[in-house]
């Protein structure tokens, strides 16, 4: 996937490549030339405005990307209205303010938990998101020890990979984490589906929590999210799991350091569907099959 400046007379942006995407002739060459070469996507950005001849520069694009078969998704973009009916090769947009900002600045990292249990009521709802990724350093920094930290705790950013809906999620990752990270961590962010074939919306309060229950084939993915400061018990009605052994990843407070402890073990998801799941501030659940 390559990133690509809208340009245009609407935006001055002066990040490269420039000038590529904003006419028809420079922008078929272009595409005529990723697809000789193999890219399948690009991620087009800086949108100026949303006036009628930039609306239709986003149909533009989509367009002549299906002609060689790119996918797109849009960043610094305006919130998307039926372009994934439209166009089969529209992946996502942003239209959020995304993960990016959590590294740029600690206020938006602190709110990443509050802000991640809203979109789900709201800009979710309207299309895909382009959340950007989910942050497993637990620094903004090369080192992991330097800038501010993240806010939220691990099975968090875990669980937002299946409740941000969009079918590109990326696992933003240093080296280090390869080896700091637990293996069920790991194992977990490497095989997580992007593709969904049912949603459920189990509980939630916009800006507090949410639960969401997604199918990918046979196999659904039960993601809670805590977006306060204080732990969070919640009894939750599951009739898809009904008496089914689920992997359950949970955390427990970890008195040594800022962030909880994660783990997974094998339990049962009661006969009538019950089943109890506990959250730390600024945590998350996963239950799976």
């Amino acid at each position: 996937m390559l990133w690509y400046n809208s340009n245009g007379t609407a935006n001055e942006a002066p990040q490269t490549p420039r000038n590529c995407m904003n006419t028809v002739i420079a922008r078929k060459k272009e595409m005529k030339w990723m697809k000789s070469i193999g890219v399948k996507g690009i991620k087009v950005d800086f949108f100026g405005g949303d006036k009628q001849h930039v609306m239709q520069l986003y149909e533009d694009i989509l367009s002549d990307a299906n002609d060689y078969g790119i996918q797109v998704i849009f960043h610094g973009c305006t919130l998307p209205r039926g372009w994934e009916r439209m166009f089969p090769n529209y992946v996502s947009s942003e239209a959020v303010l995304a993960s990016e900002n959590t590294f740029f600045q600690e206020h938006h990292a602190k709110q990443e938990g509050f802000e991640l249990t809203m979109h789900p009521f709201c800009r979710n709802t309207v299309a895909a998101m382009d959340w950007g990724g989910t942050i497993m350093n637990r620094y903004m920094s090369r080192d992991n020890k330097s800038r501010h930290h993240r806010y939220t705790s691990d099975v968090f950013e875990m669980a937002a990979a299946i409740v941000n809906q969009a079918s590109i999620q990326c696992i933003a990752m240093y080296p280090n984490n390869l080896s700091e990270l637990p293996q069920h961590e790991i194992s977990f962010l490497r095989d997580v589906p992007t593709q969904w074939d049912e949603t459920r919306f189990i509980d939630g309060y916009p800006g507090k929590y949410v639960v969401l229950a997604r199918r990918h084939a046979d196999k659904w993915y039960v993601a809670a999210l805590n977006g306060t400061n204080k732990p969070l018990s919640l009894n939750l009605s599951l009739p898809m799991l009904a008496g089914s052994e689920v992997s359950y990843y949970y955390e427990t407070a970890d008195k040594k350091s800022f962030w909880p402890k994660s783990a997974v073990k094998k339990t049962k998801v009661g006969k009538d569907g019950k089943m109890k799941i506990t959250m730390q501030p600024m945590g998350g659940s996963i239950v799976c099959e």
